[in-house]
């Protein structure tokens, strides 16, 4: 059977200094049926210069201007050209191992639609890369090799943005890129668990992640951390609560206040919970913070958990297990 047609959309913005070796990762594909649709953002460096010259040796890159302004934008002008029954996204400063959309488009090919696949990641920087770049790789390898990236999307974003592929129908019925929520990776990670799309195992590196001080997830404000507990509170409220059940949040660190500001102001009722002596009983916002054993006078009660450190997750872990409470139903670590 042919191989199917692979969509690749890259945005790209000042990066010349990488995009060769992005789009050399691509060309040297063990799997040739592709089209690249690369979107200028306006840049200002040389970068335009260099996807034109692979443009005109090749048919199959294609090399358009942004429409608007921004990732989302740019995606969106990509996808609305992309012709491929696959699709896939890449980022112009990364590289692609040799076997990615091969590996990527038979997992699809195996299980059909209404599947994600996906592939393990691996940071690279002329710098070294830091403990909390390694622990989010191995965190997020570790999930993908089960399949099981859905299990703790409230902690981070659980598909790698350049390292996923999907049928073309599938992503539109998961609304494409016609979002504007940022981070854009994340919002689309989550549509992907919304629409119920399943993850098909690998336990491959296929997709090498470049770190740099100047890449838009170190820069861009989008970015910040305040997005991101913005994004799961809304996806949290969307598809997870129970407004006839009690809402508890466990923590009063910054993610905790954050999410209390948030809850005070949408009005919706919580208790505030912790396991720090010095900060039970205080008052913050105009609410008290209680004792966590306090889970145990109300009934049914759903816990949005924003405690970071990883021992006093497992004692919380725990607690909820002997409470007779899952994962993912009635609690949702957010760290």
């Amino acid at each position: 059977m042919e191989n199917k047609l692979i969509s690749i959309l890259i945005p790209f913005k000042n990066t010349s200094a990488y995009l060769p070796d992005c789009i050399e990762s691509i060309i040297s594909q063990n799997y040739q049926n592709w089209e690249i649709i690369a979107v200028d953002d306006h840049s200002s460096d040389k970068s335009r210069v260099i996807i034109e010259y692979y443009s005109s040796k090749d048919t199959r890159i294609k090399v358009l201007t942004n429409k608007g302004e921004g990732i989302i934008s740019a995606l969106r002008t990509a996808y609305n050209l992309s012709r491929g029954e696959l699709m896939t996204r890449m980022d112009s400063d990364d590289i692609m191992n040799p076997n990615k959309l091969n590996i990527l488009a038979s997992a699809l090919k195996k299980h059909g639609k209404g599947h994600l696949a996906v592939g393990g990641v691996q940071y690279f920087s002329d710098r070294g890369i830091s403990n909390g770049y390694e622990r989010y790789e191995r965190w997020l390898n570790k999930l993908t090799a089960r399949g099981a990236n859905y299990s703790e999307i409230y902690k981070e974003c659980v598909i790698p943005s350049p390292c996923w592929m999907v049928y073309k129908k599938d992503l539109e019925e998961c609304g494409a890129f016609e979002h504007n929520r940022y981070p854009e990776d994340y919002d689309l990670a989550f549509r992907f668990y919304e629409k119920g799309l399943q993850c098909i195992p690998c336990s491959e590196i296929l997709h090498r992640w470049r770190d740099y001080d100047s890449r838009t997830s170190r820069t861009s404000e989008h970015y910040a951390q305040n997005y991101f507990l913005e994004i799961k509170l809304y996806y949290y409220l969307k598809l997870h609560h129970d407004n006839s059940r009690p809402l508890t949040v466990w923590g009063a660190g910054n993610k905790g206040k954050g999410i209390a500001r948030d809850l005070i102001k949408q009005k919706i009722p919580f208790y505030w919970l912790c396991d720090n002596p010095k900060k039970i009983g205080k008052n913050i916002y105009g609410e008290e913070l209680r004792h966590f054993n306090y889970l145990h006078e109300l009934k049914k009660p759903q816990s949005i958990v924003t405690v970071a450190n990883e021992e006093a997750q497992e004692m919380i872990k725990n607690f909820f297990t002997n409470l007779g409470q899952y994962p993912m139903v009635d609690y949702f670590f957010f760290c």
